[in-house]
């Protein structure tokens, strides 16, 4: 598979077990579960040693960029991962990906081999990790997703990402798809990826049944959680 470029705006939403269900009957008819499924999307997320790349995306910038590496389901070293380099400005998000196995992409990220079948996205990754001294593997998110497409326009697309987990050791693709949980249960993640004007019903559904757009990064809550639980451990208490 060729590099693939996407450019698109994308809008979070969390969701309680009612507002999913009362949702699904709104979408029947209307979108269509791809032809996966439910799948396992596995990632690792790159970053520098003091977070630098997580610590600018959570001050919510005008412009942030980050890199990861996804793999759909089980991954071993034959498996065919995607790098991404995923940017955002001003709200619209801009996605450069390229595909290889496994045991070729940790030789590409470390600037090891030449670009090859897409080289100007992969030039570009690798003047990015190049760019970010010392970047290197620094969370695992997993999430199960459902996908639906749009039957009257396929390039609206609407995910529901559950089960949501991270970790920060065994940082490979080919070491299971374990961690603790990031939402609380019964919560849904969706996402709705617009490639223009998000339809009219669709707003005013959403706008009846109370779901309104959130600021919700997986990496970002992942690392927020463990910078939470890091600071609890090492409080000091002081007696008057």
């Amino acid at each position: 598979m060729a590099g693939q470029i996407f450019e698109r705006i994308e809008k979070k939403y969390l969701l309680d077990e009612y507002q999913y269900t009362e949702l699904q009957k709104v979408l029947k008819g209307r979108f269509q579960i791809d032809n996966y499924g439910k799948t396992t999307i596995n990632n690792i997320y790159y970053d520098t040693p003091d977070d630098l790349l997580i610590r600018r995306s959570i001050e919510k910038p005008v412009y942030k960029e980050k890199l990861r590496v996804r793999a759909y389901g089980r991954a071993d070293e034959d498996t065919k991962v995607f790098i991404e380099l995923k940017k955002k400005y001003k709200g619209v998000v801009y996605k450069r990906r390229t595909s290889m196995k496994l045991k070729d992409s940790d030789r590409f990220l470390a600037c090891e081999s030449k670009p090859g079948k897409s080289p100007q996205i992969e030039n570009e990754i690798q003047y990015f990790m190049n760019f970010y001294k010392g970047i290197a593997p620094a969370m695992y998110i997993g999430y199960d997703r459902i996908a639906m497409f749009g039957l009257e326009n396929n390039d609206l697309r609407i995910t529901f990402d559950t089960n949501i987990r991270y970790r920060q050791y065994d940082l490979r693709l080919d070491k299971g798809s374990q961690g603790e949980q990031l939402l609380e249960p019964g919560q849904t993640l969706m996402e709705i990826k617009i490639p223009g004007v998000m339809p009219l019903w669709l707003s005013k559904e959403l706008s009846r049944l109370r779901i309104f757009p959130t600021s919700f990064s997986k990496y970002g809550r992942a690392y927020t959680k463990v910078f939470t639980q890091a600071a609890e451990k090492g409080k000091v208490y002081y007696c008057a």
